[in-house]
């Protein structure tokens, strides 16, 4: 059975080449007592794990229990999904100034995935029924993202991009006359959880999409082995990205630093870019990260002079505010979770310590940062490779904002959640261009010669298949009760350093 023809929308054919920003990976979400907890770490950690991948030359350019599983109803519609929308809508309800909510009463989903043309349905004849996950009538997709464990709910928004995607993709077309059904698994933020979320997918579903994990290098070798396409929101271990069937819908590699958001503070604030401190969580990636930033940003003209991993067990942050203090320090950068960026925060105004700028990644662009720092957020800058949620001309993120309220009522758009909701859209368009020659190993071919890939403009072009960082992100800064973006045009682009460090 082919693409139904009037329930077939707009969606892009795959691209790909990219703009990503490196995450602190375990410690994107994570409290400092949660990640000590997971990891068990007993905060006896200094530097040194970071400044020992500081070597290399720049290059030139356990048991966990049961897997737990949110079932989804038989017909293989996600739960509170609405049905099939009419097919004049063109636009979605327009954002709140914030930026961060939505009224539920605005939140029809519009059925135009945005502004580029149609996947073109291949022919279904000879589609193979007899496929992990497939059936006669629907084809079932994992998502293991950590969920429950310490820190209940910390990517949870990957879960719930997911689902919305699915849900819109159900109300709007189905696959050979398949619908998709979606298999939510716990990777608990626990290398042992992946390792049996990816068990069970790869017996009980056809690929995993979405997903996100702090502890992403547990379920790695065991997606591999048993052939599983694997489309991530976000790969934050060396090891993932090591998976011959493994992709994300942001790609990233770690020894691979953008030139772009250095450049800018470069050109914007010369004399700062000289005395910066870089912090950062000393758990899970984030040392890695930390080393690849601190050699990238030096070739491109920063000085470093203060570069200090944090415990994951610390809670007295004064003794790294005076350090800074000591030093003149004039930006200050963490790599951590917005929980500790608080903390950081909250040490610098107890001593008085305000230096020009206070910098992070996307992991601060989040309702929960702003409304758990409050005024302590003013001023902030974050740099990111994502449209703004206030972006009301982009027809893709007022679709995703649409069917995320459907799906998940009073949720807030996520960078983790975008992504999921990328990955997804890739995924089924893959799947969809492919038709009846759909199995595992086409699904991993496909995916890895996707380049350029933005989901209709919804985050700079990503790399997909060649899992390359991307070379484009946006400076944005909080400020008026809103994030607001102060770099110029769509996306700064530039070039990428080669570090060594992570790759």
């Amino acid at each position: 059975m082919t693409l139904t023809p009037s329930r077939r929308r707009p969606a892009t054919a795959a691209l790909a080449m990219a703009g990503a920003l490196l995450l602190a990976a375990c410690g994107s979400q994570l409290d400092a007592a949660d990640v000590a907890a997971v990891s068990g770490s007993t905060g006896t950690s200094t530097s040194s794990s970071a400044e020992s991948l500081l070597e290399a030359p720049v290059g030139s350019d356990g048991d966990v229990g049961v897997v737990d599983e949110g079932a989804v109803p038989e017909s293989g519609d996600v739960a509170g999904a609405p049905p099939p929308v009419d097919s004049g809508t063109s636009s979605g309800p327009a954002s709140p100034a914030d930026g961060q909510g939505q009224d539920p009463d605005e939140a029809t989903p519009p059925a135009s995935g945005g502004e580029s043309g149609d996947v073109d349905a291949a022919p279904c004849d000879g589609f193979d029924n007899d496929q992990p996950g497939v059936t006669s009538s629907t084809i079932t997709l994992a998502n293991a993202s950590d969920v429950s464990g310490p820190v209940p709910g910390i990517f949870e928004a990957a879960r719930q991009g997911t689902r919305a995607y699915v849900a819109y993709f159900n109300a709007t077309q189905d696959l050979c006359g398949h619908d998709i059904k979606l298999l939510e698994l716990d990777s608990r933020a626990d290398a042992g959880a992946d390792q049996q979320a990816y068990a069970r997918a790869c017996a009980e579903t056809f690929a995993a999409v979405g997903s996100m994990s702090a502890f992403d290098s547990g379920g790695a070798k065991t997606a591999q082995e048993c052939g599983l396409p694997d489309l991530r929101s976000t790969t934050v271990n060396p090891e993932r990205v090591r998976c011959s069937t493994c992709f994300s819908a942001q790609s990233v590699n770690p020894g691979q630093i953008p030139k772009a958001m250095p450049t800018y503070f470069l050109d914007q604030f010369s004399a700062q870019t000289k005395k910066v401190a870089l912090l950062y969580i000393n758990a899970g990636a984030a040392p890695v990260n930390a080393a690849s930033f601190k050699k990238g940003w030096e070739s491109v003209g920063w000085t470093i002079p203060y570069f200090q991993a944090i415990d994951v067990a610390e809670f007295n942050f004064a003794p790294y505010v005076q350090q800074m203090k000591d030093r003149g320090i004039e930006i200050v950068y963490y790599l951590g979770p917005y929980q500790n960026t608080i903390k950081v925060q909250q040490a610098m105004k107890q001593q008085g310590f305000t230096p020009d700028i206070y910098l992070q990644d996307s992991t601060i662009y989040d309702q929960k940062y702003v409304e758990q720092a409050g005024d302590l957020a003013e001023g902030s800058y974050a740099y990111s490779n994502v449209a703004l949620f206030t972006d009301s001309s982009n027809k893709e993120m007022a679709l995703y904002r649409a069917w995320l309220e459907q799906t998940n009522p009073g949720a807030d758009p996520n960078f983790y959640g975008l992504y999921a909701w990328s990955a997804a859209r890739l995924f089924l368009e893959q799947a969809v261009a492919l038709g009846g020659d759909l199995d595992r190993a086409s699904m991993v071919k496909a995916l890895g010669g996707v380049k350029d890939w933005t989901s209709n403009g919804l985050h700079s072009p990503q790399d997909v298949g060649g899992k390359t960082t991307g070379k484009c992100q946006k400076i944005i800064r909080y400020t008026g009760g809103t994030w607001k973006q102060v770099s110029k045009g769509d996306y700064l682009c530039g070039t990428l350093v080669n570090t060594g460090v992570g790759a």
